[in-house]
């Protein structure tokens, strides 16, 4: 890592328990007066969009609380058309990584595009980067794509642990592991450099810290806070460097089979350490010492592989699947050589540290994980 280059952007990020009280005044900060909220109902139901309603009085103007997982291109569609409806100045997503890439989907298909307030209350860490993911729902098979462009960087950050406390376990479990495989990518990117590894490094800790005990108990703050201060850690190291096999096999997975992005992290993230292990066991030595991990006495190969191991233990621990055969969608076995070949195709899996030539190697690693 003696060359590197990378871009960072503008952006203001208040973190406090509480800070969502905090976006009226950031808002007028910046002058935006007609806000549009992109949010999902279970936001509705457990009272956050109250909040953020409260917060902002008469400058959220629409709001469209049906944001469905994967940023399906259909409704990016019915919510720009009430973007233009209303005149609107920023857009705001509210919930995890589908509601945020929505305003991040929104924004960018605008002329001139308009600012993004992201509101994070799961771990996805999208809040942080300059990418989202659009599902081209009318191609067949659909195909999740990803844009990546620095306008789409939200320009306000608004991170409260307080409204985590309701993010049912499997939520807590399943976006926290996509924090860490955020970290865990970052380490070993074919574009990392000292900035994004300092981050994962943190990261990692504090997710090891944390996230089981968020799980356990999910109305722990100081957990919880911790757990979203290792997202937010993890979503910088993510924004700066490309990503490899790992995330681009989860795009496909979720763009194309519907798992859940989260749920495709818990289940690939160990094959995928094994799978790249005897190229990158050096960059990854620090998360298995954030683990616990003993080295004394063990090739870095044999780390990578109890480090894979232990994270499969804590997956199991916070009941998440662990086999793409048992991640509740219509997925067949006989589905797996189409899907390494569009993996293959992945310019994103294509960044991978290790060379990927050809699709049988996707293949057995998605066998492995049947």
């Amino acid at each position: 890592m003696d060359k590197f280059r990378y871009s960072s952007y503008a952006q203001e990020v208040i973190f406090a328990p509480g800070a969502i009280a905090q976006v009226s005044d950031a808002v007028e900060r910046f002058g935006w007066q007609r806000l549009l909220l992109c949010t999902n109902n279970s936001m509705q139901v457990n009272r956050n969009v109250d909040l953020l309603r409260s917060a902002l009085g008469d400058r959220l103007v629409a709001t469209f609380d049906r944001v469905q997982p994967h940023v399906q291109d259909i409704q990016v569609d019915q919510v720009l058309g009430l973007a233009l409806e209303h005149e609107i100045e920023a857009v705001i997503g509210l919930g995890g990584g589908s509601p945020i890439g929505m305003a991040k989907a929104v924004s960018y298909a605008l002329e001139p595009s308009i600012p993004i307030i992201a509101i994070p209350t799961t771990y996805a860490g999208s809040e942080m980067t300059a990418v989202y993911g659009i599902t081209h729902s009318q191609e067949n098979p659909p195909r999740k794509v990803t844009v990546n462009d620095s306008k789409i960087v939200p320009k306000l950050v608004i991170y409260d642990p307080e409204l985590t406390l309701d993010l049912p376990p499997e939520m807590t479990a399943s976006t926290g592991i996509n924090a860490l495989a955020h970290c865990i990518e970052a380490l070993y990117s074919v574009t990392r450099h000292p900035f994004s590894t300092a981050a994962a490094i943190q990261g990692v800790t504090y997710i090891s810290n944390s996230l089981l005990s968020c799980y356990q108990n999910g109305k722990n703050l100081e957990a919880r806070t911790e757990m979203l201060m290792g997202a937010h850690l993890a979503g910088l190291s993510l924004a700066f460097v490309s990503m490899g096999l790992h995330h681009g096999l989860c795009h496909v997975l979720g763009g194309t089979a519907n798992v859940p992005h989260g749920i495709a992290n818990s289940i690939i993230l160990p094959h995928a350490i094994r799978f790249n292990a005897d190229v990158t066991a050096p960059q990854l030595l620090p998360v298995a010492e954030a683990m616990g991990i003993s080295f004394i006495g063990s090739s870095p190969q044999l780390v990578m592989e109890a480090m894979a191991q232990k994270i499969s233990e804590l997956i199991a621990q916070m009941n998440l699947p662990q086999r793409l055969r048992d991640a509740g969608v219509d997925l067949k076995e006989s589905d797996l050589p189409a899907l390494a070949q569009l993996a293959f195709q992945n310019r994103t899996v294509q960044n991978n540290p290790k060379p990927i030539t050809e699709p049988a190697q996707i293949e057995t690693l998605l066998r492995a994980a049947w």
